[in-house]
């Protein structure tokens, strides 16, 4: 890395790392969970709003600023047009999941400690959010020599189905190159294929007069409560309870959420609730029978123990989690969310439960998506990992994720830091979907020099 390139980044950063933090605090006081459409909002109010302070903070910079509808939005540097088709990009968004509950704070107030930013967003994907935007800011200021122009999208309906996405490319050309800071770094040339789909029981409750769990079906809920009939009931390490009047007991269970693609050191509040009921004998015989089929899920994160399991030797094994919970018209429904490798497909998961679950329940598919995998081989994949390499002194190689970002939509992308999960975290650091949501500051500060130099290196290739 040229010495006096890199004295400018470090200028750069240090000149503008208290601004960087003020920007990422604005973005994580709108609570951005997607809501029922409202004019002019068509992921809800708390989305639109976080989209006008990105765009807003872009305006600032002296960046020029597109809402596209207010179902996605862009920030450039240089010229182009909306139909403008040769152009760099970076997409990030500012939605976010709900935030559950067991939160040391309000999740959006950004609060440090430690050298650490806390709150709902920080890392997904705010923080990354902001960092982009500051990386066309050097761009422009410095006035580096632009082959193609920059765009930094900023979504706002990534959680829950990428239409914001679907959109844009179906009324802008795609970039040429794009990469989505909402990963682990190095960089991600690989995602699962991700199905969604809900099991539904085909009997009525019996002994369990309600259940719920869960907030999101790609997050692992850390808390989940029934109220059910029975005679006598104790309290166990992770299940508390409490006697009603009527003969009826409310029972909370607790666990250790976290996101659905990393379930591994988590503890799903659900399938603990699940393993009490059964155990102390609560349900009625077709209540029992359904969450039996239930526990089979929840007994292995990847698939094992309900007949899924699945590994084709490129990407890591088949991961099952189990979000939401809940009563609708009558019936117990569980939403399941697969991770899957190129071996299997969301088509083929539903029918082999389906088959496990005849007469018990029925499994829907309410989303399939395809694994997507990038060669190594490209340039512009070259130049992402060896800006990496080169600013943090590195030998990092690629990976594929079980996670689901921006990239997997677009031709020609990526997904590129800035999480490092192989790095040590305090135990107050919570993870993304997770309570107390946290980022390394100095961590984001790196990431900042590794984006500048990636696009300074991507505005020399020829694509």
């Amino acid at each position: 890395m040229n010495e006096e390139l890199c004295r400018d980044i470090e200028r750069f950063v240090e000149e503008n790392e208290k601004a960087i933090f003020e920007d990422i605090a604005w973005l994580v006081a709108v609570n951005s969970e997607n809501s029922p459409a409202e004019p002019g909002k068509p992921f809800g109010a708390g989305p639109a709003e976080a989209l006008e302070r990105g765009l807003a903070i872009a305006k600032r910079m002296g960046l020029a600023a597109e809402n596209c509808e207010g179902r996605i939005g862009y920030a450039q540097l240089g010229e182009g047009d909306k139909a403008c088709r040769d152009y760099l990009a970076t997409i990030t968004h500012l939605d976010v999941v709900p935030v559950g509950e067991g939160w040391s704070a309000d999740p959006f107030t950004m609060r440090e400690r430690e050298g650490w930013i806390i709150g709902r967003g920080v890392m997904d994907d705010k923080g990354p959010s902001v960092l982009c935007l500051y990386a066309l800011k050097y761009l422009k200021e410095r006035q580096i020599p632009l082959r193609y122009p920059v765009r930094a999208l900023l979504g706002v309906n990534e959680e829950i189905g990428m239409q914001d996405v679907v959109w844009y490319l179906d009324n802008y050309p795609a970039p040429l190159f794009c990469f989505s800071p909402d990963a682990n770094f190095p960089l991600c040339n690989g995602e699962k294929g991700i199905y969604h789909g809900r099991i539904r029981a085909t009997s009525g409750p019996e002994n369990i007069v309600d259940i719920r769990g869960g907030f999101a079906a790609n997050a692992i809920p850390d808390k989940a409560e029934a109220w059910v009939k029975a005679k006598d009931l104790q309290s166990t390490g992770r299940v508390s309870a409490e006697q009603m009047p009527d003969g009826l007991w409310h029972l909370t269970a607790v666990g250790e959420g976290g996101h659905a693609s990393m379930p591994e050191g988590t503890v799903n509040a659900i399938g603990v609730l699940i393993d009490y009921l059964l155990q102390n004998s609560v349900p009625g015989e077709e209540e029992g029978s359904f969450l039996r089929f239930l526990s089979t899920i929840h007994a292995a994160s990847d698939g094992s123990a309900c007949g899924i399991a699945a590994d084709d030797g490129l990407f890591r094994p088949l991961t099952v989690v189990c979000g939401v919970i809940g009563v609708e018209d009558g019936h117990i429904f569980q939403t399941i969310d697969c991770r899957y490798p190129t071996n299997t497909s969301g088509e083929k998961i539903a029918a082999i439960l389906n088959e496990r679950a005849k007469g018990i329940a029925t499994v829907s598919v309410d989303h399939d998506a395809e694994p997507f995998y990038m060669s190594l081989d490209k340039p512009e994949v070259q130049v992402c990992i060896n800006a990496y390499n080169a600013v943090t002194g590195e030998n990092a190689e690629p990976y594929t994720i079980g996670g689901g970002t921006y990239a997997r939509d677009f031709p020609n992308a990526v997904s590129f830091g800035p999480e490092h999960p192989e790095r040590p975290a305090p135990d107050f650091a919570g993870p993304i979907h997770g309570v107390d949501e946290a980022a390394c500051k100095a961590w984001f500060l790196e990431a900042l020099k590794v984006y500048i130099l990636a696009l300074i290196e991507l505005e020399k290739l020829k694509f």
